[in-house]
């Protein structure tokens, strides 16, 4: 069997990697490890960029994109969790400029130290 190459979309259905505005590489670095349990022993690539060793999807810290109209106003992705009510106690202990209650028993958002809206549902 034969494939036409025109017909072959060479666009992937997966998405790669995220990558998120953040003020100081550093700081922002310390702050994702802690809240993931990771420990803080990668390179920061190019002075600019981390990257969060993740299950699935990717996720790239990156400075050099940062300003304020870069930063996320709604989350572009959600961690998961098997117990939200867990994650939203644990997310509770971390630094954060602000919390969402729980959704319907699903869902919460919060903001980053640099003011990124992430969100965790349960899955």
């Amino acid at each position: 069997m034969t494939i036409d190459k025109k017909s072959v979309n060479p666009v992937l259905n997966e998405v790669g990697t995220i990558f998120i505005p953040v003020r100081d590489i550093e700081k922002a670095r310390d702050w994702y490890c802690d809240l993931f349990g990771l420990p803080i022993d990668g390179e920061i690539l190019h002075e600019h960029l981390y990257v969060i060793p993740t299950e699935g999807t990717g996720i790239v810290l990156d400075s050099k994109i940062f300003n304020e109209e870069n930063v996320y106003k709604s989350p572009p992705f959600h961690l998961n969790t098997h117990d939200i009510y867990q994650a939203y106690e644990y997310i509770k202990t971390k630094k954060l400029t602000s919390l969402s209650e729980i959704q319907h028993g699903q869902w919460f958002n919060f903001k980053d130290p640099d003011g990124n809206h992430l969100m965790i549902c349960k899955c």
